[in-house]
């Protein structure tokens, strides 16, 4: 059984026995990985702190039978301690990784963990609202996974837009004619910020107002629970008025 070495985002870790974690990755080439990393609670763990959540390292496993071991962990991101001093950093980075962890029960491509690593970097440097962060990664990973919602043209019966309204269950946007009956409006305002988190023209998306900011981050979320199924339970705790 082969020895690999991969570099990794951390999404989440459980306790196995008394000493023991079993931690869930998102690696670079190798998809979603679930490895055993023996002894890391102790305190005097090697490489314990490196593989807390929304950290980043390049590690090296060794493919075991139905989880791999840790054997080495050298930190390429130490995000996780700039995120958790921030509730609303801390809230979204969560959010983050459960949706990353539920896209990639598949083998994930190298733009998944890519585009993860700089939403989790933003988030610990504060460039931007934490809500707007995550829903530009909600966004751009949905599109990532084939789930790409249509923003222009409408998603039912592909009539060139501008649209007024979105169908998360259609697909994005849908035209008066395609619409059903309650579904929700979305001003011009709110359309181009939809547009803009998902090009990541962030200059347009700081400018936004907050009543577009707000539409917006619920018509995400909507979108991205859908397609997911189960839901991101994470979303809960997310605050709508995060500030950078």
């Amino acid at each position: 059984m082969p020895t690999y070495r991969d570099e990794v985002v951390v999404l989440r870790t459980h306790k196995l026995g008394e000493a023991d974690r079993i931690v869930t990755m998102l690696s670079r080439r190798h998809g979603k990985v679930r490895a055993v990393a023996k002894g890391v609670r102790r305190t005097t763990s090697r490489f314990g702190a490196r593989l807390e959540p929304f950290m980043v390292a390049d590690v090296q496993l060794f493919e075991g039978r139905s989880l791999d071991i840790v054997q080495q962990a050298e930190s390429l991101g130490a995000y996780g301690a700039d995120i958790a001093v921030h509730y609303d950093r801390y809230t979204a980075a969560s959010a983050m990784v459960e949706a990353a962890d539920r896209l990639n029960e598949a083998e994930a491509t190298p733009s998944q963990y890519l585009l993860l690593v700089g939403g989790l970097r933003a988030l610990s440097r504060g460039d931007h609202a934490a809500r707007s962060i995550l829903d530009s990664y909600l966004l751009r990973a949905m599109a990532l996974s084939g789930w790409a919602p249509s923003l222009s043209g409408c998603a039912r019966c592909g009539a060139e837009g501008p649209h007024a309204s979105f169908v998360a269950q259609l697909g994005g946007m849908v035209c008066g004619d395609c619409a059903p009956a309650g579904s929700a409006r979305v001003d011009s305002a709110t359309a181009a910020l939809l547009t803009a988190l998902m090009a990541g023209e962030w200059e347009d998306v700081d400018a936004a107002p907050g009543a577009a900011t707000s539409a917006a981050s619920g018509l995400i979320a909507a979108y991205a629970q859908w397609h997911l199924e189960r839901g991101i339970r994470s979303l809960a705790h997310v605050s709508s008025e995060s500030a950078p």
